[in-house]
């Protein structure tokens, strides 16, 4: 890779990384909202069942289903995001290294 390719290569990644911050905070609001969701559909599905506490728990675990998918589906995300500004800081740290390779060449 030429030094222009690695600079080139260095701005686009930090630009990324710097709009992952964001993303990171949209998703972790989302996972915020999801969770709420759940719990305020398992808890009103647990209150208006009748039966044991169990017979009950297992109704409202069933009735809340898709909002505990929905909670999943916001958490992988989230996770997502996570994994890829990992993989995006640790190729920054292998372009530096790149760099420092190239400099110590040139003297």
């Amino acid at each position: 890779m030429l030094p222009s390719q690695i600079v080139e290569e260095i701005a686009r990644l930090t630009a990324e990384n710097s709009r992952g911050a964001e993303a990171l905070y949209e998703a972790e609001v989302a996972l915020a909202h999801a969770e709420f969701e759940l719990d305020t559909v398992e808890q009103k599905a647990f209150i208006k069942t009748q039966g044991t506490v169990a017979d009950r728990t297992a109704l409202a675990k069933l009735e809340s289903a898709d909002a505990r998918l929905q909670r999943d589906l916001k958490r992988a995300q989230l996770n997502r995001i996570k994994v890829k500004i990992k993989t995006i800081e640790t190729t920054l740290m292998a372009l530096g290294t790149q760099v420092k390779l190239i400099q110590s060449e040139m003297r």
